[in-house]
């Protein structure tokens, strides 16, 4: 366990941590924000992959005025700030930046995915990472909105009133319609083209990015999952419809619904489902929801709970980083007290935000 600097191992109002933003995308940037202006952090460093961004002032790279930390590309000048804790948000993880930092002796908090359950990493990868961690002392954690605090923090909390929970599902919604990107949309997704089988390979990437915290959770309420499931299917749109990427074509691919379910005695016990639609034109059964997430609980005390994000079109893309940021951001205080190693949810109290 890494204390947070002027700590003395005793009791503590409040803290400082010295904290590091790694990586400055969409969800990095804000998270950086969110570090600069928290009470009680104080930003150590921040580490950026672009020649472009490197030497500039970290205040500038998320729109606020000079904070006198310098961003760098170099992993050395991070370790040699001796931080409390890293937030760790690249486009992929690096096992070996991930170990570097954590022998150390700063703890991470990630929004990348892989780990939020020891047991389904490669043995070797978890191995080599708690090696660094018991070497630096220090823990890791993944977090973030989805999966993170819709799929493990708010199931745990619904359950905590069921004493017979026969199927909890997560549906997630997303309006496209009004995003701009055609590539992603029409290469990437397969919007606008002909309705085909869904690639294998998205279905895999379905099971590794949201079948961790299934089983997590699975696992805390005593129900272990036989096996986790994915599978896909799409609606077409029934008339030709304009959006902001360009133009879907009547009876082309206008909706998708992935789904891994985590499967206990033949049946599915908890499931995700990721809804993706660019119209609301289709088959009236697809139930559309606007952009946000749906949480039913079938047991002895049912439960159905919209949460729907209340953003202009206007405002979607600069506030939908704060649902994945701001849980990583709240959860260092809780990281750093942690005992050393991978560390999920269950391990880790409940994350309570300090916003005052």
């Amino acid at each position: 366990m890494s204390l947070p600097s002027g700590a003395d191992g005793t009791a503590s109002d409040a803290p400082r941590y010295r904290v590091v933003q790694w990586a400055t995308g969409n969800i990095g940037t804000y998270a950086l924000r969110a570090v600069v202006e928290h009470p009680r952090y104080d930003l150590a460093g921040a580490y950026v992959y672009s020649p472009a961004k490197a030497g500039r002032d970290a205040g500038e790279l998320c729109g606020l005025d000079p904070v006198g930390v310098v961003a760098t590309d170099d992993i050395e000048e991070i370790v040699g700030l001796g931080a409390d804790c890293v937030l760790y948000m690249p486009a992929k993880c690096d096992f070996d930046e991930v170990c570097r930092l954590l022998e150390s002796g700063a703890n991470i908090v990630t929004t990348r995915g892989e780990f939020h359950r020891a047991e389904s990493l490669d043995p070797a990868a978890r191995e080599r990472v708690e090696a660094a961690c018991a070497r630096g002392r220090t823990s890791i954690h993944s977090t973030g909105s989805s999966p993170g605090f819709i799929s493990e923090a708010l199931p745990l909390v619904l359950a905590s009133i069921q004493r017979r929970l026969d199927c909890l599902t997560i549906d997630e919604f997303a309006d496209l319609a009004r995003r701009n990107s055609p590539d992603l949309l029409f290469n990437v997704m397969g919007f606008g083209k002909p309705p085909t089988a869904f690639d294998e390979r998205r279905l895999s990437h379905l099971r590794v990015a949201h079948g961790p915290s299934l089983q997590l959770l699975a696992e805390a309420l005593s129900l272990p999952l036989d096996a986790l499931d994915a599978s896909g299917e799409v609606a077409v749109a029934r008339h030709t419809v304009e959006i902001a990427a360009g133009k879907l074509e009547a009876g082309s691919v206008a909706a998708q619904r992935l789904t891994v379910a985590g499967m206990r005695g033949g049946r599915p016990l908890l499931r995700f489902r990721a809804i993706w639609y660019c119209s609301t034109d289709l088959d009236p059964a697809w139930d559309l929801l606007p952009t946000g997430w749906r949480v039913t609980v079938d047991g002895d005390a049912p439960l159905d709970i919209d949460m729907r994000f209340p953003i202009p079109p206007e405002r979607m893309a600069a506030t939908t980083p704060a649902y994945t940021a701001n849980r990583a951001v709240n959860a260092v205080p809780v990281v750093c007290a942690a005992a050393p190693g991978i560390r999920t949810t269950l391990d880790l109290p409940q994350v309570i935000p300090t916003l005052g």
